[in-house]
C-alpha cells in the first residue's frame, strides 16, 4: 500500500511558511507499513487541488489532503473534492449543529461563512475534529480512500490519530514494515561520503540508503522494508553497523543526537572538562557546547577575544605575534588555547580565530581562512582550515569543526577532514 500527501494553502507555496504536516504524515505511514510515493503543494486554487486529487487517487490505495478546509473564500478543497468526484456538495447536519453549539457555548454569534464547513461532497463521511470547527471528509475515488483534513498541525495530528490511524491498522490490506534511521556525519562532503558508502546505496538495495546534507552535515538515511518485522530490524542494525565501519569517526550520532551533545557525551564518559577562547565565530562555540543541557559538569566557560587587545589582556597572547603573523595565524591561535589553558585550569581548551568575511581577506589569507587549535597541559595541536560560503556558513563551520576535532582527540583518532591541513605539533 502507498499514500500521496498533499498540501494546500498559498502560504505554503509563497514560503511563508513551512509544510511540517507532510514530514509528520509521511513518518507516521511508515510506522504503519505505506511508503509515500510523494508530496505536493498546491496553491489555493480550486482546479489545481482538483487535478492533484484526481492524478493521486489514480497513482495510490491512501491521499491525504491537508489544508483549505476553514470557512473563508480560499479554503477551496471540499469544492475541489467534489470537483474530482463530480459530486454536489450537501450539507451534513450533525455538523452544522456542532458548529452552532461551538458558538454558543462561547456567547458569540455564527458567521454565514462557517456554515460552509459542514458541507461536504455527497457521498462522503465527516471526519470529527475534536480540536476546531473544521470537520475531516473522508471519500472514496478510483483506487483510493481519501481524507481531508485541517492544515493547522494540532487539529491535523489529532484527526489522524483519532480517525485515520485506527482505520489503516485495522484494514485487511497487507502492509510492509517499514524502519528508519539517520546516521549523521560532519567533515567530508556528500559527494565523499557517498563514494566510501559505494555499493551501500545501490537503489535496488533494501534496506536502501540515501543521503541528504544541511548546514554542512551530511545525514545517511535509511530504510528497511521487510514483511517481517523482526527481520526490517535485524537488516535495518547490519546496515547501519556496516555504514559505521565505512565512514568511521566522522559519524557522530544517530537520528536526533546532535554533534555537540555527541562531544559533551564523550568529555563525560573521560571525566575532562574544556574552555573555549574564540575570535571569529564571537561566542558560536560556547553557546553550541551549552545548547546541550548538562554541559556545566564539562564545559567551564570561555573567552570572546574579538579585539587583539582583548587577546593580550585576557588570554596572555604576545602582541608581538599578532604584529608578526597576524591575528589570523597558527603562532596566535597556539597562544589562545594555551591561554585558555593557563587560565582557566580546565583539561582541554580549543581556539578559533579566522576571517569569516565578507570583508577582510587578502590573497594569502582569503575570506573563509580559519586557524583553529586544541590544547591542554603537555601540548597544542593546530590546523589550517578554508572554509566555504557566505559569513554565517563560515562562522557556523569554524565551531563545528572545532567540536567535531574536540571528538577525534578524544576518540584517538587520526584528523581527517575535509578542507584540513594539518600542521606541526608540540
Amino acid at each position: 500500500m502507498e499514500a500521496i500527501i498533499l498540501s494546500v494553502g498559498d502560504e505554503l507555496v509563497l514560503g511563508q511558511s513551512l509544510d511540517t504536516n507532510s514530514a509528520y504524515l509521511s513518518g507516521q505511514l511508515a510506522r504503519l507499513g505505506i511508503g509515500t510515493l510523494y508530496h505536493q503543494t498546491l496553491s489555493d486554487d480550486r482546479r489545481a487541488i482538483a487535478g492533484a486529487i484526481t492524478a493521486a487517487a489514480q497513482a495510490a490505495e491512501r491521499v491525504i489532503i491537508t489544508g483549505g478546509l476553514g470557512p473563508t473564500d480560499d479554503d477551496l478543497t471540499r469544492q475541489a473534492l467534489a470537483d474530482a468526484m463530480n459530486a454536489p456538495l450537501v450539507q451534513h447536519e450533525p455538523s452544522l449543529d456542532a458548529l452552532a453549539a461551538f458558538f454558543a457555548q462561547r456567547r458569540r454569534p455564527m458567521p454565514e461563512k462557517t456554515k460552509v464547513q459542514a458541507m461536504h461532497p455527497q457521498g462522503t463521511q465527516m471526519l470529527t475534529n475534536t480540536c476546531g470547527t473544521a470537520p475531516g471528509i473522508r471519500a472514496k475515488l478510483h483506487r483510493a480512500v481519501i481524507y481531508a483534513i485541517p492544515g493547522v498541525p494540532n487539529e491535523m495530528v489529532a484527526m489522524f490519530e483519532q480517525s485515520i490511524r485506527p482505520e489503516i491498522e485495522a484494514g485487511p490490506v497487507r502492509r510492509a514494515v517499514i524502519l528508519t534511521t539517520r546516521i549523521n556525519t560532519f567533515g567530508l562532503g556528500e559527494s565523499t561520503v557517498a563514494q566510501k558508502l559505494g555499493e551501500l546505496m545501490d537503489r535496488p538495495r533494501n534496506p536502501q540508503v540515501g543521503t541528504t546534507t544541511a548546514d554542512g552535515i551530511v545525514s545517511v538515511r535509511v530504510r528497511s522494508r521487510f514483511d517481517d518485522p523482526d527481520q526490517a530490524q535485524r537488516e535495518l542494525e547490519r546496515t547501519v553497523t556496516q555504514i559505521d565501519e565505512r565512514l568511521g569517526p566522522i559519524v557522530f550520532g544517530r537520528d536526533e543526537q546532535s554533534l555537540q551533545q555527541s562531544a559533551i557525551a564523550l568529555l563525560k564518559q573521560r571525566g575532562l572538562r574544556v574552555a573555549t577562547a574564540e575570535s571569529c565565530t564571537g561566542g558560536l562555540l560556547g553557546k553550541m557546547l551549552t545548547d546541550v543541557a548538562g554541559s556545566s559538569a564539562v564545559y567551564v566557560g570561555g573567552w570572546v577575544t574579538y579585539t587583539n587587545r582583548l587577546k593580550s589582556e585576557q588570554l596572555g597572547v604576545d602582541q608581538t605575534l599578532v604584529t608578526q603573523y597576524g591575528a589570523v595565524s597558527e603562532p596566535v591561535v597556539r597562544a589562545m588555547a594555551a591561554g585558555a589553558i593557563e587560565r582557566s585550569g580546565a583539561d582541554l581548551s580549543l581556539a578559533i580565530t579566522g576571517i569569516a568575511g565578507p570583508d577582510g581577506g587578502t590573497p594569502e589569507k582569503p575570506v573563509g581562512t580559519v586557524w583553529i587549535a586544541l590544547g591542554d597541559a603537555g601540548r597544542v595541536e593546530a590546523y589550517l582550515f578554508h572554509l566555504p560560503g557566505d559569513r554565517h556558513a563560515v562562522r557556523d563551520r569554524a565551531a563545528k569543526t572545532t567540536v567535531q576535532l574536540l571528538r577525534y582527540r578524544l576518540l584517538n583518532a587520526p584528523v581527517d577532514l575535509l578542507y584540513a591541513s594539518p600542521t606541526s605539533r608540540q
